[in-house]
C-alpha cells in the first residue's frame, strides 16, 4: 500500500504519462548515441564530444523518470520494442545525416521533448505531484540548455 497523498488513480496516471516520457527519452538517447558514433566531418571532435556528453545526460534522465514511476507503484517501460511504440521522437533507421543535418533533428527532438514535458507538468500539478513535477522541471532546464547549444551550431 502506497500512501503518499497520490490515490492509485493519480498515480498511475502520472506513472503512464512518465512512462510515455521514458520512451522519449530513451529513443533520444539512442539517436544521440548513433550520431556521437557515426559524426563525420570538419566538425568531429566538438561534435563526437558534445553528443558523447549529451546520450549520457539522457541515460541518467532515463534511468530517473524510470525511478520515478517505480516510486508511484507503476512498473517502467524497458524494452525497446515498447520505447518505439510509445515515443514521439522518431528514429531515422539507415540514414546517417552530415554534421548540421544531426543538429537539426537533435534540436527538433528535444524542442518536442520539451514541449511534452510542459504538458506532462501540468498533469502532474493537477494532481498536486510535486515530486513530479519538481523532476520535471529540471529536465525541462536541461533539454533547453542541450537545445540552446544545438541552435547555436545552426547561426
Amino acid at each position: 500500500m502506497i500512501s503518499i497523498g497520490l490515490n492509485e488513480k493519480q498515480r498511475s496516471d502520472v506513472a503512464l504519462t512518465l512512462n510515455t516520457l521514458l520512451a522519449n527519452e530513451y529513443v533520444l538517447y539512442t539517436k544521440t548515441l548513433k550520431f556521437h558514433w557515426n559524426i563525420r566531418g570538419k566538425h568531429f571532435g566538438p561534435l563526437h564530444e558534445l553528443f558523447g556528453k549529451q546520450y549520457e545526460q539522457l541515460l541518467s534522465t532515463a534511468d530517473r523518470v524510470a525511478e520515478r514511476v517505480r516510486a508511484l507503484g507503476g512498473l517502467s517501460l524497458g524494452t525497446l520494442q515498447e520505447f518505439a511504440a510509445q515515443a514521439s521522437v522518431q528514429e531515422e533507421p539507415g540514414q546517417n545525416p552530415d554534421d548540421m543535418g544531426m543538429i537539426r533533428q537533435l534540436l527538433v527532438d528535444h524542442e518536442l521533448i520539451i514541449r511534452l514535458i510542459r504538458e506532462y507538468s501540468l498533469q502532474a500539478a493537477a494532481v498536486h505531484d510535486e515530486g513530479t513535477v519538481n523532476m520535471l522541471g529540471e529536465l525541462i532546464e536541461m533539454h533547453e540548455k542541450i537545445a540552446w547549444m544545438l541552435r547555436s551550431h545552426l547561426e
